[in-house]
């Protein structure tokens, strides 16, 4: 589970302006709609192509747990992609990102001073470019270490530098033991 990567889909899906097809039959039409076929949504979701045709049918209603979060993962991440790039992009551009992180926050300063790691919740607002960085490395398929890199990076030079006006000498900050992560556009 990616928790940085998941986090971002999260903000960028209340953008959305209708929810997502709830029910099943609903979700597999969706999907049946998109790919252009039964066979490639059978391949998707690796069940079989007469199964997928009995829930357009409607004639199986409750998939298996497994079944039915992959069917909702698969159609969240296909719903709206215009409205899904719009906020992508005015965040990246105009509006920026809010973080919400009550996670162990640590730095690595010059010997001498108080760099201990320690729980902090901190929700601060970054700038476009910020959000325009994690949107980016998240749509090269970015790890989620990688997307937590970032996230540090971006609170080093906004919340412990405040951009560049004190901890001059800081280096790194690290994020671990995440406790709540949330993103908002």
């Amino acid at each position: 589970m990616s928790l940085f990567g998941d986090g971002l889909d999260a903000a960028v899906h209340k953008a959305f302006t209708r929810p997502a097809p709830k029910s099943a039959g609903a979700q597999m039409r969706y999907l049946v709609k998109q790919l252009k076929g039964t066979k490639a949504v059978a391949q998707l979701l690796r069940i079989s192509q007469r199964t997928v045709e009995r829930y357009v049918k409607d004639q199986i209603k409750k998939p298996r747990a497994d079944l039915a979060a992959r069917l909702e993962r698969e159609t969240k991440a296909r719903w709206q992609p215009q409205i899904r790039a719009k906020a992508r992009q005015k965040a990246a551009t105009t509006d920026g990102i809010v973080v919400d992180v009550h996670a162990r926050l640590g730095y690595t300063a010059p010997i001498g001073t108080t760099d201990q790691d320690r729980i902090r919740h901190l929700t601060v607002a970054l700038p476009p470019q910020h959000a325009a960085r994690l949107f980016d490395a998240q749509q090269q398929g970015a790890s989620d270490d990688r997307l937590r890199e970032l996230t540090a990076e971006a609170l080093k030079e906004v919340y412990f530098q405040d951009g560049g006006s004190r901890a001059g000498s800081l280096q790194e900050v690290q994020i671990n033991d995440v406790i709540h992560l949330d993103f908002e556009l």
